[in-house]
């Protein structure tokens, strides 16, 4: 069943959303070689905690904590470790925000330390596919105008787009319909109207779109084993123009202090 949302329960989801920007923006602060997973995963649950909030990943299907943290060749669902980023590293931070009823729900891939030009590319690309995918978010429009909008993007540009993992509703449950793959064909799916809320979520890979999953049953990587990046904004249905529930505007300001730019 899909759930079309008021504007009371939007502007609830914004503030989850804008919470979880929030969060991911305290963690940008300390994202550098020798930092933790763990250490990113308590400081983002406390901060969150704070904030008369719940961590929405944590025991989500039983998942052990508040971060989804995957690093380089991990595509999403990676669980946080005590093993510590190094120099050249990419991390993916997903992260939930459960606050008065209603989830927010966005991620951010963040260079540590000296990055290779060609993966920064990745980095770039990826967000820009986000961005592209966001433009089609109009009330008429289908979910493959969407995902088509992704998919040119990425592979435009060399890289490929996984297929096993989509995008989703957003509401009072992390993961509503519909589904929102990240490629697809222009003019097919389902036929968007005001008032729709999705999670949009590129994950592009550097090299081949193959997956696999480890053996701890969620965390999924690259077949290849080369890069992958994940940028993630909560969005919702409008007539003209998307709008946009979460933020990265937190996350880049500490970014471009740190002479992070992508």
């Amino acid at each position: 069943m899909i759930f079309y949302k008021t504007e009371e329960e939007i502007n609830l989801i914004k503030e989850s959303s804008l919470l979880v920007g929030a969060t991911l923006a305290e963690l940008a602060k300390i994202i550098e070689p020798g930092v933790t997973g763990l250490n990113l995963d308590r400081l983002a649950e406390e901060f969150i905690m704070d904030n008369s909030a719940f961590p929405g990943f944590k025991g989500y299907n039983k998942f052990p904590n508040s971060l989804c943290i995957s690093i380089n060749d991990q595509v999403v669902h990676g669980i946080p470790n005590s093993k510590p980023l190094n120099d050249g590293d990419i991390i993916s931070v997903d992260c939930g925000v459960l606050k008065n009823g209603f989830y927010g729900d966005s991620a951010y891939t963040f260079p540590v330390g000296n990055v290779s030009d060609s993966v920064l590319k990745l980095l770039k690309i990826t967000k820009e596919s986000l961005y592209k995918g966001i433009e089609k978010v109009l009330v008429g429009n289908r979910i493959g105008d969407i995902g088509n909008a992704i998919q040119e993007c990425a592979e435009n540009n060399g890289f490929s787009v996984v297929r096993e993992l989509v995008g989703h509703g957003l509401g009072k449950n992390l993961h509503e319909s519909p589904e929102v793959p990240n490629y697809g064909r222009k003019g097919s799916g389902l036929v968007l109207k005001e008032g729709l809320v999705l999670a949009i979520e590129p994950m592009i890979n550097f090299g081949k779109k193959e997956v696999v999953q480890d053996s701890d049953g969620w965390t999924i990587r690259t077949a290849d084993k080369k890069f992958s990046a994940h940028f993630e904004h909560d969005v919702v249905v409008r007539k003209d123009k998307a709008e946009i529930l979460s933020s990265f505007y937190l996350i880049e300001e500490v970014l471009i202090k740190k002479n992070i730019i992508f």
